[in-house]
Parts: structure tokens; C-alpha cells; sequence
């Protein structure tokens, strides 16, 4: 028996629909290509066949006494004295340094080192050769000259702050050769039937630590 009219149409409704089909079929493709593309890439990489070596500099600065240098004491001085110390200071080899400075503490606190007047000054003097601390010392070597990198400073302000002695560079592996020349300045005092004056510049004793200090050379960009 054919089937009637009413049933044909209930049949072609639950039916989807020939251009349906081909769109789910399309979206279907789609997402496979879209999908495939999201995990697919292409990749290079390059390096170099031998390593680069990198390395940081030292900045090392050391200090010796020259013959007559800081390891002898000053002693029983009387004002208009001066006494003299070499010293030795080596740049380490790697790396240029520059503001040498200089600075001194007092573990005493003495008047010494805290009267900017009657206390203790020091002149500190380069050689470009190599000093002979005999006397009152001679720089010497085949043109050698002789720099004053500070003159008659007081002690004073070197306990408070270090000095510049060289504000520009000390090249790695060379050696700055000193002079110290510590003088009492001349003064008066007059001692009374044995008995002192007030705040006396006599009879006084300091324990110095010298320190010299520098920073490293101007930071360079360089393509070599």
C-alpha cells in the first residue's frame, strides 16, 4: 500500500536537507585545516661553532715601604720638624685604576690629628724613576721628574676626608712611587716649672693607619 500524502511529508521533514549536509561537511574540513595549522611550524637556529671566552678584570692596588716607609715610627718631634717615609704603590695588571686618593686614621684622636693648625701636615711627592731615600731623597733614573701631589696638608683633613693626589688613571701594572714628608709646623708653648701649657702640642702620641684608595678606570663600549 503507498504510503499517503501526510506520511510522504512527515518523512521529508525529518530528512536534513541535501545543502545541509554540504555545509557540515565544509565546517568539517575546515577545523581539520584550521587545526592542523595551529601545531605545525617551521624552525631554524645558528650558533657559534667555538665558544667566546668572557672575562671580568681585577682592580688590586698593594703597597710597600720603600726602604724608610710607614713601618718606622715618627718619634720625639719638635716643631719645624719634618721626617720623611717612602712608599711603594702597585696598580695590579689587569685592569686600569684612577683618583688615587689618600686618607689617614688616628686611633688616638690626638691633637695631632685633629688641629688643622698646630697638628701634623703632610706633603706627599711623586717620582717618575725610583726615589733614593737617603737624606732628604733624590729621584732618580734617565729623565725622571718629580710631581708634588699634595702640599702641607693637614692631618686633620684626612681623618675627615680622603685627598686626590692623581685625579686622572693609573695605568695597570705600573708603579707609583711616594714620598711623604711629615712636618709639626712651627709654634710656641711655653712650659712653667715643669707644668705644661693648656691643651699642650708636647707629649702627645697617635697611632696612624694610612690608606690609599682609587676607583676603577671610565667604563668603556667597544666593538673589539
Amino acid at each position: 500500500m503507498s504510503a499517503t500524502p501526510a506520511r510522504r511529508a512527515a518523512r521529508s521533514a525529518a530528512r536534513p536537507a541535501p545543502a545541509l549536509f554540504a555545509a557540515c561537511a565544509v565546517a568539517a574540513a575546515g577545523l581539520a585545516i584550521t587545526g592542523g595549522g595551529v601545531f605545525a611550524a617551521l624552525n631554524a637556529t645558528a650558533s657559534n661553532a667555538t665558544a667566546q671566552n668572557a672575562t671580568s678584570g681585577t682592580l688590586s692596588l698593594t703597597m710597600a715601604n720603600n726602604g724608610t716607609g710607614f713601618g718606622q715610627s715618627v718619634s720625639n718631634l719638635a716643631p719645624g720638624d719634618t721626617v720623611i717615609r717612602y712608599v711603594n704603590l702597585t696598580q695590579g695588571n689587569t685592569m686600569d685604576a684612577k683618583a688615587l686618593t689618600l686618607a689617614v686614621a688616628d686611633a688616638t684622636s690626638s691633637k695631632l690629628t685633629t688641629d688643622a693648625t698646630k697638628g701634623l701636615h703632610v706633603t706627599v711627592t711623586q717620582c717618575s724613576g725610583t726615589w733614593t731615600t737617603t737624606g732628604a731623597g733624590t729621584c732618580t733614573g734617565t729623565g725622571a721628574t718629580t710631581t708634588v701631589l699634595a702640599t702641607s696638608v693637614p692631618l686633620s683633613s684626612l681623618v675627615a676626608a680622603p685627598s686626590t693626589l692623581i685625579a686622572g688613571s693609573v695605568t695597570a701594572g705600573s708603579t707609583v712611587n711616594l714620598q711623604l714628608s711629615l712636618t709639626l709646623p712651627d709654634q710656641n708653648e711655653t712650659t712653667t716649672n715643669g707644668n705644661l701649657p693648656a691643651s699642650p702640642i708636647q707629649g702627645l702620641s697617635s697611632a696612624l693607619t694610612w690608606t690609599f684608595g682609587e676607583t676603577q678606570r671610565t667604563s668603556t663600549t667597544t666593538g673589539s
